[in-house]
């Protein structure tokens, strides 16, 4: 723009009215632009202000009262969504950024990871269409390349299998014809592999998409199966692996120290038009803390109660540690025990911790107190994970032993003090109550400080639970127990339950020996197999 007092102005009235149009045309687009970028950063404003209102919101569902918290899974989907926002701010600033483009671009491939080597690589080679040189018309010498990788996917692909099996005839020989048998499959007369039941079952139980979602997802790919035909052939399946579920939940009983926990699954009761509650008691083993040998674990039996007589059936015949949370079904399995058994309670100390923490949050000093002193004994197991038993025997004797001694005598002053009650004398009570079960850990090594290895294991379960809203039925849920067990043990062995599936059901219809039935465990299988 020129200036009103520069000496080059011209005299004549006409090119000073051009002069003049042009700059108020050019003013025009200056305040255009301006109002654009003040309309833009309010825009911007807003979002970072809603961003900011979003994580806070967060941030007090994650850390604030449980009352005011989300289940994890919610909490998940909802920092999904507020990086995701953030992404998008990201990219609008880069759009319109040159210099921060490239200061992320660089960023981003000097902390992203390498890809899996068991990925199949397709190289795509990107040349000059003239590569001759510019100057001399002479033709030029690689020296060197650039490469780089992204992560590519192939949407799943369903394809049909042809089976053909060529009759042979003697022509000399009358009736005389050779073919070759037909392969053996789980449902006869059927239209899946196993493979393809494998999926379903993957699906279903282990991303715990439903079966009436997973028709849909078929149905945009062309393939028009029914949901009941897909449960179907879940229900062969189920009945296939169940020699092996049997045997896996056999092999734990016999393990020196076992979790156990049970959650609530909504079954429904057709008549009552209705769900009604049944439970899934679960037993986990889990021995990595103390260096043990055994493989992970985990099984689920479904029982259309909470009742004890559940706890006894599950745990019959046991003998060994059961670690588990203060429920008197557990209790009972002591008082029951037959001569032939010996059942060794350990409870958890996060359960006790619980009690505490809304009270402490509420600025109860006994709470905090308490829950300053449960973290010291969490601290010394942090520094013994994954040693001996022996050895995290001998360091919780040196230092958790006093703690325990101290923190019982500090309880029992406290409680005196307290009316009856209160909540703090009643989280007081509970842990004086279990104290024998509390301080188990500190006889025996392998006894861990609390049973969240199991709890862990019941989260798949709920997650699953919500997304199917409940049961079809007893006999459903028991299916689902089943199958869960063994996805629930691959995922602890880092084995791909797809591939588990399709060679565990490939085997068992092809006659697999009952006598070799260990070797079908999930832990079994060779890390080869894995991916």
């Amino acid at each position: 723009m020129i200036r009103v007092d520069s000496p080059n102005l011209p005299t004549e009235p006409d090119p000073l009215r051009a002069l003049l149009a042009s700059t108020m045309l050019e003013r025009d687009g200056l305040l255009v632009e301006r109002d654009a970028l003040v309309v833009e950063r309010a825009e911007l404003l807003a979002r970072i202000e809603r961003q900011q209102h979003l994580l806070l919101q967060l941030k007090r569902l994650q850390f604030g009262p449980r009352s005011e918290r989300l289940p994890e899974d919610q909490r998940q989907l909802a920092f999904e969504d507020l990086e995701q926002a953030i992404a998008r701010g990201e990219a609008e600033a880069e759009k319109r950024d040159p210099e921060v483009r490239k200061a992320r671009t660089a960023a981003r491939r000097a902390s992203r990871g390498a890809l899996p080597a068991h990925l199949p690589r397709v190289e795509i080679t990107l040349t000059p269409d003239d590569t001759t040189c510019p100057c001399c018309r002479a033709a030029m010498t690689m020296i060197g390349e650039d490469s780089s990788e992204r992560l590519d996917v192939i949407p799943a692909q369903y394809r049909v299998m042809v089976t053909r099996r060529p009759k042979f005839a003697c022509r000399a020989c009358e009736g005389i014809v050779v073919q070759e048998a037909a392969p053996a499959r789980l449902i006869e007369g059927g239209l899946p592999t196993e493979a393809m039941v494998a999926h379903v079952m993957v699906g279903r139980y282990a991303d715990h998409q439903p079966l009436y979602r997973q028709a849909q997802m078929m149905a945009r790919q062309g393939v028009q199966v029914d949901r009941s035909t897909l449960a179907f052939w879940v229900g062969y399946a189920a009945a296939e692996v169940q020699p092996v579920v049997s045997r896996l939940r056999e092999m734990l009983l016999n393990s020196a120290r076992v979790f156990a926990d049970e959650t609530v699954v909504p079954v429904l009761d057709p008549g009552r038009g209705r769900t009604k509650q049944g439970y899934f008691w679960a037993l986990a083993r889990d021995d990595r803390p103390w260096g043990g040998t055994e493989p992970p674990a985990v099984v689920y039996t479904y029982a259309p109660s909470r009742a004890h007589h559940h706890a006894t059936a599950l745990l019959d015949g046991y003998n060994g540690i059961v670690q588990c949370d203060g429920y008197g079904a557990y209790k009972g399995l002591v008082s029951s025990a037959s001569d032939d058994t010996t059942v060794t309670l350990a409870f958890c100390w996060s359960h006790v911790r619980r009690g505490f923490y809304d009270l402490a949050k509420a600025g109860a000093p006994i709470a905090t107190e308490t829950l300053s002193r449960i973290a010291q004994l969490y601290a010394i197991e942090a520094e013994i994970r994954g040693t001996s038993a022996t050895y995290r025997q001998a360091e919780r004797d040196q230092k958790s032993r006093p703690l325990v001694a101290d923190m019982r005598i500090w309880f029992e002053e406290q409680h005196a003090k307290l009316p009856g009650r209160s909540p703090t004398a009643k989280a007081i009570r509970y842990a004086l109550n279990h104290w024998d079960g509390l301080e188990r850990f500190l006889q025996d090594g392998r006894i861990e400080l609390d049973s969240n290895s199991v709890e862990r294991a019941m989260r798949p379960v709920a997650l699953s639970r919500k997304n199917s809203l409940f049961g079809g039925s007893d006999q459903g849920a028991a299916n689902w127990a089943g199958i869960a067990s063994l996805v629930e043990t691959c995922k602890l062995n880092r084995v791909n339950p797809q591939v588990y599936f399709t060679d565990l059901l490939t085997r068992l219809i092809n006659g697999w020996p009952q006598s070799r039935i260990d070797e079908l465990m999930p832990w079994c299988w060779p890390p080869s197999l894995t991916h």
